[in-house]
Parts: structure tokens; sequence; C-alpha cells
């Protein structure tokens, strides 16, 4: 917390401490989590999007290949209406490689 004037300004974390909860309780952990799960959704539509550019196709044209309406590809990429079947084969469509990393290692998705 820093007083400029009549002015109190906070920094993120004070104001997330004091709404959520501090760092290492339940309310704050489940919040941390739902922020991590958003930043993936975002960041794998991106890389669908990418990937989608770089091979000179449209959302309509990756739409049809994975049986998707346009509108649906554009929620992907915009980190929304994320189904792992529909990533799977917007993955196949582009020929995009995945692999899922867990605690025994990565294990590739066909």
């Amino acid at each position: 917390m820093e007083k400029i004037g009549n002015t109190t300004y906070y920094t993120l974390d004070e104001v997330i401490d004091k709404q959520i909860g501090p760092v290492g309780t339940p309310r704050r952990d489940e919040f941390e989590q739902r922020v991590d799960d958003v930043l993936d959704e975002y960041y794998l539509g991106q890389s669908i999007k990418d990937a989608r550019e770089a091979r000179h196709l449209t959302q309509e044209e990756l739409g049809r290949l994975v049986g998707v309406q346009k509108s649906q590809i554009s929620r992907i990429e915009r980190g929304h209406s994320i189904s792992f079947s529909t990533i799977k084969k917007v993955f196949r469509a582009l020929n995009m490689k995945v692999s899922l990393q867990t605690e025994l290692g990565a294990y590739p998705i066909a």
C-alpha cells in the first residue's frame, strides 16, 4: 500500500489477498488454479491460431477439416469452448503433435 496525496494505491497482490485470501488458503488455491486453467486455454487457442495461419488456412477451412463451424474455431482460438475431442481433431487437421505431460512422463496423443 502506498499513499500519494489523498489517494491510496494497492498492489495487485494486496487486492487479491484481501478479496480472495492469502496464499496457501483453499479459496486462494482454487482461484489460482482457475487463473492457470484460463491461461492454459488461451495459450492453447493462440497456438492453434498460429498453426492455422502458418498453414494459410482460414477459420472456415479449418472448420471444414475438423467438422465444425467457423464460429467454433473462433471460440477455440480465443480459448473458449475447448473440448479435448475437438482439440484432437484440430491437431490432426493441422498435423500438430501433442503430448500429455504427467508425473510419469510424456505420452503422445494420436
